[in-house]
């Protein structure tokens, strides 16, 4: 299976409550942490609402 890393490039200060707990539920919530996961349809889902926060890369 396929690992994306995931790391948060922008604050979740100020947004929707629903994208804070996004962020927390993926593993970041901290500028510039980084978290592997594989890259399952519910991971993309998640990092697809919050890809104005993060930046993706595979592994």
């Amino acid at each position: 299976m396929k690992r994306i890393r995931i790391r948060q490039i922008r604050s979740g200060i100020g947004k929707p409550v629903d994208q804070k707990r996004t962020l927390k539920a993926l593993g970041l919530g901290r500028l510039n942490r980084t978290i592997e996961h594989n890259a399952t349809p519910q991971i993309i889902g998640m990092v697809r609402k919050v890809a104005h926060l993060v930046v993706v890369e595979e592994i």
